[in-house]
C-alpha cells in the first residue's frame, strides 16, 4: 500500500497489505463460528449491518424472532439476549485478530453485511482492510472505537426505542460478550491469554464499559468475570443464572456463550 495512506491511519497503526487481513480471517475461522468472517460481494438475502439500527422494522423483527426461539413473551429479555449475542459475533473477529496477529481490522459498518440464520449471525464483509499494529499500548482506543462507538451504540439505541430496557444492562452485555470472547478464544490459543486479557482489561476500563464488571484470572490461563448487571437469562423457562452473573456464586448455573 502507498506510504501517503499512512496518514489516515490511526496513531500506532500502520496499513497493511489484503493479503495478510485475509491470511488472519482464515486462521481467525479455525478457532469458532464467532469469530468468521466472509469475503465476498454482498449477495441476494444479505443485508448491510447498519440496517440493524437505520430500520426499526428489521431489529424488531429479528426480536420477535428470538423471543419465539427463547420461548418468551417478555421482549426486553429477547432483545438483552440479541444485543449480548449480536457484540459477541462482532468482538470476535477484531480481539483475535489483534491479539493473535497484532493487526486492527476495519470492520466498517458501509462494508460488513449479514442474513439470518440460527446460531453465530453470519457475516459478509465485501471489503476488508486493516492496520499494523505497531505500538499495542494504543490499540485499545481503536477498538473500542471500531465496535462500541460504530455499532454497539447505535444499535443499544435502537433496540432502547424498541422495548424498555436499562442501558447499563446492555453496556453489562457488551462487557460479558468481551470477556466471553477472550475465553472462547484463550481456550483454543492459551498460549496467548496473558495478551488477550490485558487488552481485556484495557477495553473494560474505558467509557460506557468502565465499571460494568471485574476481570480476574484466580487461576492461571482461566480469565474469570463478574458483571455488575443482570442480561435477564434467568427470566426464560429454565434459564438459571450465567457464569458471570453478579448474584452469589452458589446461585450461577453453567457459563454459557451469548446465543
Amino acid at each position: 500500500m502507498p506510504c501517503d495512506s499512512c496518514a489516515g491511519a490511526p496513531p500506532g497503526l500502520l496499513p497493511t497489505a489484503p493479503a495478510a487481513v485475509f491470511g488472519a480471517i482464515v486462521d481467525l475461522r479455525t478457532i469458532g463460528g464467532y469469530f468468521e468472517i466472509e469475503t465476498a460481494e454482498a449477495e441476494a438475502g444479505w443485508r448491510p449491518f447498519s440496517d440493524l439500527w437505520t430500520d426499526p422494522g428489521i431489529l424488531e423483527a429479528r426480536i420477535h424472532d428470538m423471543a419465539g426461539r427463547l420461548g418468551t413473551a417478555e421482549h426486553r429479555v429477547a432483545a438483552s439476549i440479541l444485543f449480548q449475542g449480536l457484540a459477541a459475533r462482532l468482538w470476535s473477529p477484531s480481539i483475535g485478530a489483534v491479539v493473535a496477529h497484532d493487526l486492527l481490522i476495519d470492520l466498517a459498518p458501509g462494508h460488513l453485511y449479514w442474513r439470518p440464520a440460527p446460531g453465530p449471525l453470519p457475516l459478509r464483509a465485501t471489503r476488508l482492510s486493516g492496520w499494523d499494529i505497531r505500538d499495542p499500548a494504543r490499540i485499545a482506543g481503536p477498538v473500542y472505537r471500531g465496535i462500541m462507538t460504530e455499532m454497539l451504540e447505535p444499535l443499544a439505541e435502537a433496540v432502547r426505542r424498541i422495548v424498555k430496557i436499562a442501558p447499563g444492562l446492555l453496556w453489562g452485555n457488551a462487557a460479558s460478550a468481551l470477556v466471553g470472547t477472550i475465553g472462547a478464544f484463550t481456550c483454543r490459543r492459551p498460549d496467548l491469554t496473558a495478551k488477550a486479557v490485558r487488552l481485556g482489561r484495557e477495553l473494560l476500563d474505558r467509557d460506557l464499559l468502565r465499571g460494568t464488571g471485574e476481570l480476574t484470572e484466580p487461576v492461571p490461563g482461566r480469565p474469570s468475570f463478574v458483571r455488575r448487571s443482570c442480561c435477564l437469562y434467568y427470566r426464560l423457562p429454565g434459564g438459571g443464572m450465567c457464569g458471570d452473573c453478579a448474584l452469589p456464586p452458589a446461585r450461577r448455573s453453567q457459563t454459557r456463550r451469548p446465543v
